[in-house]
């Protein structure tokens, strides 16, 4: 049996289109905030994906190499800590790794 809009329809199907229409405005809605239409304009064109990739590639990089510099002078720093305090065994060992590395600093400043 089929219904027109004239009919009005029984309230067990007006209530499944209403929940057809809330699903259809939540995936429209789920599918903005994904920004799906941004992404394949970005597909279509492939010099501003390059060029985005770049950029995010070169911002990566920029802070791993901040992020390890922090990191190696932190280490540094808490060995140079542990070697003042002449453990028996390993005070010695940090110290030469201390000294190695203030050497090679050293090297590379010149």
């Amino acid at each position: 049996m089929v219904n027109d809009e004239n009919t009005g329809g029984s309230a067990a199907e007006k209530e499944q289109l209403n929940r057809i229409y809330q699903l259809t405005a939540q995936i429209a809605s789920e599918m903005e905030k994904s920004r799906i239409a941004d992404y394949t304009q970005l597909l279509h064109k492939p010099l501003r994906l390059i060029w985005l990739n770049l950029l995010s590639g070169t911002a990566r990089g920029v802070g791993i190499a901040i992020g390890f510099t922090f990191f190696a002078a932190t280490i540094i720093y808490v060995l140079q800590v542990l070697g003042a305090l002449n453990l028996p065994i390993i005070g010695d060992y940090i110290a030469d790794i201390v000294r190695i590395v203030q050497r090679q600093m050293e090297l590379n400043t010149y």
